[in-house]
């Protein structure tokens, strides 16, 4: 079926970035048969987020036997909140703008499938705009709505900053809450929370600058009246999406039985490609960036030195869109990008097992004060989760790094500064199961190297 081009300019019909090198069945070749009663699944990102971080919950659906053309992961073009909804802000978005998005990019995957009714599954913000098309027009359109993580009473309940959608006092959230169930009939609501590890979910206010005030919710603030409410137990804001243990409960919720694997199952032909994104102004946006180009290079597992030259290079036109690149399902890579007033990042990742088309990149961020006289400068990112002590293994370069506080999981990205006698050597980041050996480029030369985690 042809795809249009600004169909791709907003996401892909399969998510696949990075996935470690475990957690696959090497036996398995084959998915089984989807049944037909599944419907079309489309996947909502959350605040500053984009369609890649659903990955592996792509992966785990195809290895269940969910056809690609059949499941899509949208990118908002501005995914970040405004300040104040009603106060228009550069490169930020308000709750209509997410649901105006939303509703093309539903109207899109029924026109691709033919089906009357799809699933749609967010996590965070990302619920918000699933519950504002429903409640306003939409329920006709969505047989299943699953929210992972979704504060929809509000990460605090205030009367200061009354047009923020996130404060439960908010004209948007009332509205979404009026009523006596809070869902909206005829649509299957699910929502899936932590037991007391969601940094939004939390009664003091620490967590949103205001350490011993009470936040007016609790967590339990993702729960709706009306709907199937689970505790998922001990993890974070993230992985109440992105988890395993969320995978199966969304799965079973849409198909309606367990699913028939957790673990992924690999593909013997990987093609990767995928949208290069800005930041204007540090602001964390899904607008394509042309001229940038993209190198992908094999390396060592237990050094992260290059094997040989680049496996793929590309520059990016005005879309954006990098790509394709064929890649073994076994390979650690390197995958650098240089974009014009950016520094060049060098990202660093767990063997792909399955195919992709929006492996998508975004450089970096600027080198600034903290890293001066720093020889190199590198970062551990875990994009669908937080770094939780001492409830995860966490380690960068042999030490549990400092930047991480533990307790309940704040912090999803970790920065080890190293002298510049130390630059060009290898650094390990290792998270729980999951090890990425990263080069420590010349900070000198405007370079960052990132170990992006799958899990």
């Amino acid at each position: 079926m042809r795809i249009s081009r600004r169909w791709l300019l907003k996401g892909a019909g399969t998510l696949p970035l990075a996935a470690g090198h475990f957690g696959f069945s090497a036996l398995a070749q084959t998915a089984p048969a989807a049944p037909s009663e599944i419907p079309p699944i489309l996947f909502v990102h959350g605040n500053g987020d984009h369609a890649a971080l659903w990955i592996t919950t792509l992966w785990r659906m195809e290895s269940n036997g969910v056809p690609r053309e059949r499941m899509f992961a949208i990118n908002f073009t501005d995914p970040l909140a405004r300040t104040d909804d009603a106060v228009a802000q550069p490169d930020r978005s308000s709750t209509e703008d997410q649901r105006r998005e939303l509703a093309e990019a539903i109207k899109e995957l029924k026109k691709r499938t033919g089906a009357a009714r799809i699933a749609l599954v967010g996590n965070s913000r990302g619920g918000y705009s699933i519950r504002n098309h429903v409640k306003n027009g939409g329920r006709e359109d969505v047989s299943h709505a699953v929210l992972c993580g979704v504060p929809n009473h509000g990460i605090y309940d205030w009367d200061e900053s009354p047009g923020n959608e996130f404060n439960g006092r908010s004209p948007f959230l009332r509205g979404l809450n009026d009523g006596e169930s809070e869902v909206v009939s005829g649509t299957a609501f699910l929502t899936l929370r932590s037991d007391g590890y969601d940094k939004y979910a939390q009664a003091d206010g620490r967590f949103v600058g205001k350490p011993g005030t009470p936040t007016g919710v609790t967590s339990d603030g993702p729960a709706l009246k009306g709907a199937t409410n689970l505790v998922l137990g001990a993890i974070d804001h993230r992985e109440t999406a992105f988890h395993p243990r969320a995978f199966r409960e969304i799965y079973k919720f849409i198909a309606g039985r367990e699913p028939s694997r957790i673990e992924l199952v690999p593909e013997a032909d990987v093609k990767l490609s995928g949208l290069v994104t800005g930041t204007p102004g540090g602001v964390q946006t899904n607008r394509p960036v042309g001229g940038a180009s993209v190198e992908i290079y094999r390396v060592l597992a237990d050094t992260g030195e290059r094997i040989g030259g680049p496996v793929h290079a590309s520059q990016t036109a005005a879309d954006g869109r990098w790509g394709p690149a064929r890649v073994d399902p076994s390979w650690y890579l390197e995958i650098v990008l240089t974009s014009a007033g950016s520094v060049t990042t060098h990202f660093y990742r767990s063997p792909f097992p399955r195919s992709s088309d929006v492996v998508h990149l975004r450089a970096a961020r600027p080198l600034g004060p903290a890293d001066a006289g720093a020889g190199a400068v590198i970062i551990m990112s875990r994009p669908r989760g937080y770094f939780g002590l001492p409830r995860d293994v966490v380690l960068l370069d042999g030490k549990e790094p400092p930047d991480v506080k533990p307790g309940v999981p704040t912090d999803s990205a970790s920065t080890l500064r190293l002298p510049a006698a130390e630059a060009g050597r290898p650094v390990v980041a290792l998270f729980n199961q999951e090890r990425i050996v990263v080069r420590a480029w010349p900070a000198s030369e405007s370079r960052i190297a990132i170990a992006e985690l799958s899990y």
